[in-house]
């Protein structure tokens, strides 16, 4: 039997996704507004081309789209190095046009989710620009972390910290000062134990809020608050710690009190509003620390991003993410993609490995295959689900890109993160013509290659067989399967070697993450298959790579 798309569900967005906890088995796309859609032919993605492009993700089956950031900025890392968070730049547009966006949205029974970046800010922000000006003792310099450097003529920085994107954490000012940054020296960090800049970022949220924003995911929400006395790390390979190791820059205790705070004034808004951290950490117990229920909603699932296609790898961190999240009442999150890590339809690849390069057709068919398999598993599991934008595509990272077309911060440091985020950032393609196969009427600020024509969602719309309809129905089915969804647990059946298989209710999950064809039960009626499936007399033929929903009603 082939896969076929049963029929199945309500309106995506009816009257039951309207109810209070709708955050808890949720489905949130993700945009990267410079790379969805090109309204006004300049090249670079902005708020108008996404709002016309809303009646696409609706139909798609989401419930929330989440935006990464569109504020004011001089876009020294793509837009998380902000100069004003209540402004939007004008790449993007303007307020008016994010307010259209909003409203419209919510007509659409879309909500939508905003990048909040509180870690640091640009060093265009109003605020560090007076503070280097006025100099040591500036009172404005106490609202980021100077200090004097060590050696003898304080030529030296005033601890070891390295920044995630390489080098020293610490940049040295005329004066002689430094200051801290975490990540590129355009990014300074706020500090968090100065009254002025809590006070300033609740003051921000209300603005959004106003605005009719539905929730936040908070950048770097393990960064905030930094050991006491900025202590020396003792390492010098320090980005190999990250989310590995206890950091005297991360996950600091003291961060729950501020999300404390924040809750509260979240609370006093109607509609249900949410806050979703990136917390990298180094393990997921202590992800569920951000999501008490006077904390955060939810939290993204790192381990489970970084976790290879292999059966027994995969349901050790679902069993320890659902039982990390049991006792703080949160839900689960899931996730195969976003905009900082290879697709997972590159990463799935043969050779295996993060960051990988397709070689081959064959590796691309590969990669595709068990992303396609990876997505209906994730799809199948209790909680809520994020998808980034084009991977209901399949789209690959491009993974040629000249060292004249990059973008990417990181790659022009050579060093910490491998610099190479710009091969899944490339702009999505809308239809199988051009210059930018619909993104835009004057090009795209990263080049695409030209097999994306038949990746386009023009091309795939209608193919019972594409990734695209494939997405729509496990959206579809996932909306209209009791099973699915909302819930702390799994039933784990008996499979072979290499095979995922649980049941949820009357709902069956069967994955088959090995690389030969596998003979288990056929659970009950069919719902949706990655690839083709033959049953015979009660029995499944389940291919490699692939994964099958049953349903016993």
């Amino acid at each position: 039997m082939s896969q076929q798309h049963s029929a199945l569900a309500p309106a995506p967005h009816s009257a039951e996704a309207k109810r209070s906890d709708w955050w808890r088995d949720a489905v949130i796309y993700q945009v990267y507004p410079r790379s969805f859609a090109d309204s006004n032919g300049d090249g670079m993605g902005d708020l108008e081309g996404i709002r016309t492009r809303l009646p696409y993700l609706r139909d798609l089956g989401v419930d929330a789209v989440w935006l990464s950031p569109f504020y004011a900025s001089p876009q020294a890392d793509a837009g998380y190095d902000v100069a004003d968070y209540r402004a939007v730049d004008p790449m993007f547009g303007n307020l008016l046009d994010a307010d259209a966006l909003i409203r419209e949205a919510r007509g659409l029974g879309l909500r939508i989710i905003v990048d909040l970046v509180p870690n640091h800010s640009s060093d265009q922000h109003e605020w560090f620009k007076r503070a280097v000006a006025e100099g040591p003792g500036s009172p404005l310099r106490d609202r980021y972390h100077f200090r004097p450097g060590k050696g003898e003529n304080g030529e030296l920085p005033p601890n070891d910290w390295e920044s995630i994107f390489g080098g020293p954490a610490w940049t040295r000012v005329e004066d002689g000062e430094w200051y801290l940054h975490l990540f590129a020296p355009e990014q300074p960090d706020f500090n968090w134990d100065h009254p002025a800049v809590g006070d300033e970022f609740r003051s921000i949220l209300r603005f959004w809020l106003d605005m009719g924003v539905d929730g936040f995911r908070i950048d770097v929400a393990h960064g905030l608050v930094k050991a006491e006395g900025l202590p020396d790390l003792g390492s010098h390979d320090q980005v190999k710690l990250l989310g590995n190791d206890v950091m005297p820059f991360f996950d600091q205790d003291g961060v729950h009190e501020i999300y404390r705070q924040w809750r509260l004034i979240l609370d006093e808004y109607s509609g249900e509003r949410i806050f979703v951290a990136e917390a990298w950490t180094p393990t997921i117990e202590r992800t569920a620390n951000y999501v008490r229920p006077d904390e955060l909603h939810q939290a993204f699932n790192f381990q489970y991003l970084s976790t290879a296609w292999d059966a027994e790898e995969l349901r050790e961190v679902i069993d320890r993410t659902l039982e990390a999240m049991r006792p703080v009442g949160a839900p689960a999150t899931w996730v195969l993609s976003n905009h900082d890590v290879t697709r997972h339809a590159t990463r799935f690849a043969n050779p295996p490995g993060l960051g990988t390069q397709i070689r081959t057709a064959g590796d691309r068919e590969l990669g595709l295959r068990r992303a396609r398999a990876a997505t209906l598993l994730m799809l199948a599991l209790p909680g809520s689900a994020y998808i980034y934008q084009g991977e209901e595509l399949g789209l690959p990272d491009v993974v040629d890109l000249a060292d004249e077309d990059r973008q990417d911060p990181a790659y022009f440091r050579g060093a910490g993160q491998d610099g190479f985020r710009d091969g899944c950032r490339v702009p999505i393609p809308w239809t199988r013509e051009g210059s930018s196969y619909g993104f835009g009427a004057g090009g795209s600020w990263l080049p695409q290659p030209p097999e994306w024509a038949e990746l386009s969602v023009e091309a795939q719309t209608g193919d019972p067989g594409s990734t695209l309809e494939l997405y729509r129905t496990a959206l579809a089915v996932r909306r209209a399967q009791p099973g699915l969804g909302a819930g702390d647990a799994v039933e784990w059946l008996r499979a072979p070697a290499g095979v995922l298989a649980f049941r949820r209710g009357e709902f069956v999950c069967v994955a088959n993450t090995g690389g030969e064809s596998v003979t288990t039960p056929a659970y009950g009626r069919l719902l949706l298959a990655s690839g083709e499936v033959a049953e015979v007399d009660g029995d499944a033929k389940v291919p490699a790579d692939t994964t099958v929903w049953w349903t016993t009603a």
